[in-house]
């Protein structure tokens, strides 16, 4: 889906990162792999390495604009091109009421997911309309509920949703195709050790809080890392080539939208 292509792929993290970036040399592309744990990097590197292909590690602080400016040069030096851009990238923001958060406490989220995606996008956006790539954003099924207390983390993802389909319009005529991928629950550590540690608060089995939970999705399972990378890397290929500013959600039917 993506032979000889240059992906470059923020927060590269053990789930939905490391398969972002795994999948992508999988189908054929080079990678670009940014994040701030450089010992993680590594280690995705050995994966896409094993693939046959190249990857490039480069530390990023996202949300510094001197270190972003770093990774798009750094990638355009080694590589000549970008085809592909994911901004998978996030940071948790605080898990308070709108009615009380501290509005300080809202902008590092904003940072992070919003700002620090515009920036990534801003800066290989020349290369990529010279290669009619692609562009996807990572948002979130929070978007699609309102919750408490995740009203801040639905702020900062809605407005990366808002952001994908403005820039989708600005950089469609020069052939550039903009697109969010939102993901539900995903069946990787970081969830693991969560309902693990639900499960020891109630005294019941793990397995008894992913079949609660599945319980509510369509198909009664939740999503591998690789199921939601794969949906990433459809909107990146030539498959969608004429799809642009769209949202495709990835929840196992937990909402229809």
């Amino acid at each position: 889906m993506l032979e000889n292509k240059v992906v470059v792929v923020s927060g590269v993290g053990p789930g939905l990162g490391r398969s972002l970036a795994v999948r992508s040399a999988a189908n054929g592309a080079d990678v670009v792999l940014a994040a701030r744990n450089e010992e993680r990097l590594a280690e995705v590197a050995r994966e896409v390495e094993g693939l046959g292909r190249k990857a490039l590690v480069v530390p990023t602080d996202i949300t510094d604009e001197a270190s972003a400016q770093h990774l798009a040069d750094t990638a355009l030096e080694t590589f000549g091109r970008v085809d592909a851009l994911v901004n998978n990238a996030f940071a948790v923001p605080p898990m308070t009421p709108l009615t009380s958060v501290d509005v300080a406490d809202i902008r590092p989220g904003f940072e992070t997911n919003v700002f620090a995606a515009l920036r990534l996008s801003r800066l290989f956006a020349p290369s990529l309309a010279e290669n009619k790539g692609a562009i996807v954003m990572i948002s979130s099924v929070v978007i699609r509920h309102s919750k408490p207390p995740f009203g801040v983390y639905k702020m900062a993802k809605a407005a990366l949703v808002s952001l994908a389909q403005s820039l989708s319009s600005e950089l469609g005529p020069q052939g550039v195709r903009v697109n969010t991928v939102t993901p539900g629950y995903i069946w990787a550590d970081a969830l693991k050790g969560g309902f693990a540690y639900m499960a020891e608060q109630r005294g019941v089995p793990a397995q008894q809080v992913y079949d609660e939970v599945a319980a509510n999705l369509d198909l009664r399972r939740l999503a591998l890392p690789d199921e939601v990378a794969n949906a990433v890397l459809f909107l990146l290929s030539d498959l969608a080539s004429a799809v642009t500013g769209q949202n495709l959600d990835v929840n196992g039917g937990e909402f229809h939208h």
